[in-house]
């Protein structure tokens, strides 16, 4: 059966895309136009109630929430493909650990900054400055935590590439990329070469050849 992944112009789906590449599984994309509303059409909110995006359906069985989809799938294929998980419990738990701090402490402070720096205008509605400030300076403390880590393990979890790692990928492309403040990775001697190691994987490399930010 081949994995639908919905809406993947968009940050959070890349995400599961690449984990997907990694995976080696099978998979189609189908369009959802956020700018236009598409995904607040009756039949979108059939599979996703809370209006947003990445969905996957295989076959009849529907998943949203994007790291949600990443564990699933990682877990799933776990004997093929690139391992995301960690071979032992122990470092499991640290794919979970730091999976959780992207979502917790690093995800806040950078999904604000795209939203005003990149969406505001296109949304109708004026970039928060001083929000734009406030999260910048509130990342770079998250960054320098991620600096003191990779100072001692080649990657976030240890020294495996994991769904921790991979799962910073779409919002940190926007930050180096159509932000303009990759400064914030390039001034951190460990995050820069971290950023440079993932972010040129194949995997990562694919995906945005295949699937171009929505504007």
């Amino acid at each position: 059966m081949v994995v639908k992944v919905y809406g993947p112009a968009f940050a959070s789906p890349k995400r599961v895309i690449a984990c997907l590449i990694e995976k080696e599984i099978e998979f189609e994309t189908v369009p959802v136009d956020l700018l236009k509303g598409e995904h607040k059409d009756p039949e979108f909110l059939k599979l996703q109630p809370f209006g947003t995006v990445p969905v996957t359906q295989d076959g009849d069985y529907v998943l949203y929430e994007s790291r949600a989809i990443i564990r699933y799938y990682a877990e799933k294929y776990k004997s093929q493909g690139t391992d995301l998980l960690g071979k032992t419990v122990e470092e499991r738990g640290q794919v979970e650990n730091w999976l959780e701090v992207e979502a917790h402490n690093f995800n806040p402070s950078i999904y604000a900054l795209t939203l005003h720096v990149m969406f505001a205008s296109k949304m109708g509605f004026p970039p928060d400055e001083n929000l734009i400030k406030e999260s910048e300076e509130k990342l770079g403390k998250v960054l320098d935590i991620y600096e003191e880590r990779l100072s001692k393990n080649k990657y976030l979890a240890g020294d495996f590439f994991s769904l921790a790692d991979l799962s910073h990928l779409p919002f940190t492309q926007y930050l180096v990329g159509q932000m303009g403040k990759e400064y914030m990775i390039t001034s951190r001697k460990h995050v820069s070469a971290w950023w440079d190691d993932i972010s040129s994987r194949p995997s990562w490399q694919k995906v945005l050849q295949l699937y171009a930010p929505p504007f």
